[in-house]
This record gives structure tokens, C-alpha cells and sequence, in this order.
């Protein structure tokens, strides 16, 4: 078992699905260009564990075809994105005391809760 994305022409992921294991061969097609025969989206396979293409695939999220990667929505403006795991991160780290912390895009830090 395997799951696949689609991905519109903007690049962004519209659904995902469960699908055949991407070494079997369909009808003489892979599985990517077979689950996208009759739509007008581009399929990427994608894996629960993020295994490949860094992220498993979330609708919303964006396939980067540069990274070969899928990319969450960014949360907050002042958050920058982690080339190697391409995940957004704060531009501050999280204080690791033992409080719970939220992050307060006004004053761009975090605010213990």
C-alpha cells in the first residue's frame, strides 16, 4: 500500500490517496502517470512516514519540484523554511524550560501559556 498526491497546476496538493505499491506496474504504467490518466493533475507518491519527498503530503501543502519535496502551508510570516527537512521553523527557537509555550507572531517570540 502506498499514497499518492495530486498536486494542481499551482503546485498545490488537492487530495491524497491510498493506492497500489509503487514497484507494481498497472495496466504497463507506474503507479504515478496510472493514478493520473484522465485528470488534469500531476501525482506524486508520497509516504506516511516521510520517507521520500521529506513530508508526507497534506492537502494545502505544495510540491516543490526543485526539492522534489512537500511543503506545509507556512503558519506564521516571520517563520523561515528548513532547506534540509523542508519545515518551517521559528526564526527564534522554542525555550526548552518546562512551561508550554505558543508562538506570538506580533512581538515574533514565544509566550509561555
Amino acid at each position: 500500500m502506498a499514497h499518492y498526491a495530486y498536486i494542481d497546476s499551482d503546485s498545490i496538493v488537492v487530495t491524497v490517496i491510498v493506492g497500489r505499491h509503487e514497484d507494481e506496474l498497472i495496466n504497463g504504467l507506474d503507479t504515478e502517470t496510472y493514478y493520473a490518466q484522465g485528470t488534469p493533475y500531476t501525482v506524486k507518491r508520497t509516504s506516511f512516514h516521510a520517507r521520500i519527498r521529506k513530508n508526507c503530503a497534506g492537502i494545502g501543502y505544495t510540491y516543490d519540484a526543485v526539492r522534489d519535496a512537500f511543503i506545509a502551508p507556512k503558519p506564521w510570516a516571520s517563520w523561515v523554511l528548513d532547506e534540509a527537512t523542508c519545515r518551517w521553523g521559528a526564526p527564534v527557537p522554542r525555550p526548552t524550560t518546562g512551561e508550554r509555550w505558543n508562538w506570538d507572531e506580533a512581538t515574533v517570540s514565544w509566550v509561555a501559556v
